[in-house]
């Protein structure tokens, strides 16, 4: 009998983890998403997973930045001046000083 509880609660888990959750960490981590196609998207998630280093990953937020804020701009719309802060989404450690949340 025990069987037959695990099985609903893995799928109500692998439910829970499905793509609304992930469109809403895009949405959240992503500059400019809502200006982006979902291939432009995933792209941009590729090429960020890609870096070595936080100064590349750096330096590609920045260029990232100003071409939303150019896009922006060319289709009348406004974006916040500033990216979002570093740690917000995945993989940017979110980690206070001396490692602690």
């Amino acid at each position: 009998m025990k069987q037959l509880f695990y099985i609903p609660a893995i799928a109500i888990v692998l439910f829970s983890l499905s793509t609304p959750v992930a469109v809403t960490l895009a949405q959240e981590t992503i500059y400019g998403y809502e200006l982006m196609t979902q291939q432009e998207r995933e792209q941009h998630q590729q090429k960020m997973q890609s870096f070595h280093t936080e100064q590349e990953r750096e330096a590609y937020r920045q260029e990232h930045h100003k071409l939303m804020q150019e896009r922006a701009r060319e289709q009348g719309k406004t974006l916040p001046d500033t990216p979002m802060p570093r740690g917000r989404g995945m993989g940017g450690g979110g980690m206070g000083q001396g490692g602690r949340p």
